[in-house]
């Protein structure tokens, strides 16, 4: 069982900039792949970025690509997501998920989910 917690969401203008954390529980944190994914109102829940175990694999979503910035310190048991440009269309709650095994990125492969974090982008 793995616990993740995200934090950093908050209200922001258009063009500004967040920084996303998801603390796990497990020292075993670098044994899972992490993702973000975001749900919007009236929407389904979307991958955005994911990570591989080591860090040394990262993929976007075509919408986020050259904006956002995945990382995670095994160290700390934390996962980032970086969104940089924000755009309305960012707003959503963003979560953190961890999956073992092959690596994904569809939202139903993930095992471990956090609670979320209301990211909101003004114009």
């Amino acid at each position: 069982q793995v616990q993740l917690v995200e934090s950093g969401g908050g209200l922001v203008q258009a063009g500004g900039s967040l920084r996303l954390s998801c603390a796990a529980s497990r020292r075993t944190f670098s044994n899972y792949h992490m993702g973000w994914f975001r749900q919007a109102p009236g929407k389904e829940r979307e991958f955005v970025a994911a990570i591989t175990r080591s860090g040394g694999g990262t993929y976007y979503a075509d919408s986020v690509k050259g904006r956002f910035t995945i990382s995670r310190d095994n160290d700390k048991n934390t996962a980032y997501l970086q969104m940089n440009s924000l755009k309305p269309e960012d707003t959503a709650v963003y979560y953190c998920a961890a999956r073992g095994g092959i690596f994904s990125y569809s939202v139903e492969s993930y095992d471990y989910w956090g609670q979320g974090t209301q990211v909101t982008v003004s114009s």
